[in-house]
């Protein structure tokens, strides 16, 4: 038998394929070599990580927030009565300006009123002297007509002049008093302390009776209409019933930022106007704030017209807890933690929900509440704490 060497075309033509096959295999061992390790059940299936929040239920004060203008609580207008020519005005009749109750704020002419004056009491001076000689003519008719010695015409007569002299003599009483009025009103007197909005007069100007003179405002208490929610009266200690009895004034503490810093002022709530807003669902409460120009420790002056922030104090509301509101799992639902690291639904009482916190009641002391949202859990899942050695995220 003979041995035929395969000529060079037909080694040619199988050395392509072959190499392909050589440089497959290669890349399939690389592959499994240098694959990702299999993980068995356990290690893939671990707890959820939780953060945990230990609870200590104690009493909790609730406020309701509102914010509002601060207003006078009593603003008049400066009325002349009596007509007359300026003579002075005070140096506190400027706008801005201060003034004390019993300053003299204006001072019209008195000259003519002086001269009423004594007219008046003259006229008074006549009007007594005709009474009392009318009542001795009439004393003296009487005893006459008692013993027959003139008619009885003439008593009448008597009486009647006595009757027009008692009523001369009262009207001249009243314009004596008219014109200690008139005289007495020349002087225009402060009727609180206050301030003054507006001056509308200057000396030497003539007014007429129930003329402007100025628009003034109190500075013994300040006031701030405060809108709340009908649903955050169920907060409070007040009723619609109008004014507040001294004992149940629900503090209010008034925020602002003035002159470049945050400030504080102590008011009241004093009352409520009890209409509710149809539109809005708003009751208006009315704090109010003494003294609001002299405010101790150099806090700033509580200025008409500044627009504050205000925190009403609520009732206190005896073992709640205030949790993130992150930590309900539903409405009325929270995640406890057991010492055995397994999830327990809890349903608790929502009191309230502000902002980003929820006040809660039914949770024990010590008890751990979870702040990470598990949707879908069910009691008895087992999770991961810092106590088991699982990392853990911040609190």
């Amino acid at each position: 038998m003979s041995w035929l060497l395969p000529s060079r075309t037909t080694f040619r033509r199988y050395l392509g394929p072959f190499s392909v096959a050589v440089v497959g295999l290669a890349l399939m061992v690389l592959i499994v070599a240098t694959g990702p390790a299999t993980e068995s059940e356990d290690d893939a299936a671990q707890p959820p990580l939780v953060r945990l929040l230990e609870v200590r239920p104690g009493p909790v004060r609730l406020t309701v927030a509102a914010h509002g203008v601060v207003l006078p609580k009593t603003e008049s207008r400066l009325v002349a009565e009596v007509s007359g020519r300026i003579v002075s005005v005070a140096d506190s009749m400027v706008s801005g300006g201060f003034f004390r109750r019993g300053d003299v704020l204006v001072t019209i002419d008195r000259v003519d009123y002086e001269l009423a004056l004594e007219q008046a009491r003259a006229r008074l001076s006549s009007a007594r002297s005709e009474l009392a000689q009318a009542r001795r003519a009439f004393v003296r008719q009487d005893r006459l007509t008692a013993t027959d010695a003139v008619s009885e015409s003439n008593r009448d007569e008597a009486e009647n002049r006595q009757v027009l002299a008692e009523a001369s003599f009262r009207e001249a009483t009243a314009q004596e008093k008219r014109a200690e009025r008139d005289l007495e009103r020349t002087r225009i007197i402060a009727p609180y302390d206050g301030r003054v909005r507006t001056e509308l007069v200057d000396p030497g100007q003539f007014v007429n009776r129930g003329e402007t003179l100025a628009n003034l405002y109190s500075v013994d208490v300040a006031e701030v209409r405060l809108p709340v929610h009908d649903e955050d009266l169920a907060f409070l200690p007040v009723t619609l019933d109008g004014a507040l009895d001294s004992a149940a004034r629900p503090t209010v503490v008034l925020r602002a930022r003035f002159a470049g810093r945050e400030h504080e002022w102590q008011g009241r709530i004093v009352r409520t106007e009890g209409e509710l807003d149809p539109g809005t669902r708003m009751v208006k409460m009315i704090a109010e704030v003494e003294r609001p120009y002299d405010q101790p420790d150099g806090t700033p002056p509580l200025t008409v017209g500044l627009f504050v922030d205000a925190e009403i104090e609520g009732r206190e509301v005896a073992d709640a807890v205030v949790l993130p509101r992150g930590a309900l799992q539903s409405e009325r639902h929270v995640h406890v933690i057991g010492d055995d690291d397994r999830l327990a639904v809890r349903p608790v009482d929502v009191l309230r929900l502000l902002g980003e916190e929820a006040y809660v009641l039914g949770l024990q002391s010590g008890e751990r509440v979870s702040l990470t949202r598990l949707p879908g859990a069910v009691d008895g899942l087992r999770v991961r704490t810092a106590n088991n050695g699982g990392a853990t995220e911040p609190l």
